[in-house]
């Protein structure tokens, strides 16, 4: 059975920073392209980061030199690391997988707020 648990998510204020993380099992994790995506009330989910199976990472414009997406294949876990946090990126944050299959997590709520 896969699963991806998100953790990392809550309250903050703008400027702030937050690190998620997501942790798999039941895939051949160092295999696939891990993704993070969110999305707001009202709003389509969109591409936040990506990193694939052989460390190439790719941003969305809005969210470049803010956040960092990482994976650790020793412990089946892909972070986003993300800084000066602002009101727009508020929303529910999901981790996909990316490979054999294609997989999401459940999400996890990031509000920034003052």
């Amino acid at each position: 059975q896969v699963q991806l648990v998100e953790s990392g998510g809550g309250l903050v204020q703008p400027g702030g920073s937050l690190r998620l993380s997501c942790a798999a099992s039941g895939i051949l994790f160092s295999y696939y392209d891990m993704g993070w995506y969110r999305q707001a009330p009202g709003k389509q989910r969109e591409l936040v980061a990506t990193v694939t199976a052989v460390a190439t990472t790719n941003y969305a414009d809005s969210v470049k030199g803010r956040f960092t997406i990482s994976r650790d294949n020793a412990k089946n876990t892909v972070y986003l690391q993300m800084n000066s946090l602002k009101l727009e990126d508020t929303a529910v944050y999901y981790c996909n997988a990316r490979g054999a299959s294609y997989h999401w997590g459940q999400g996890t709520q990031v509000t920034v707020s003052s």
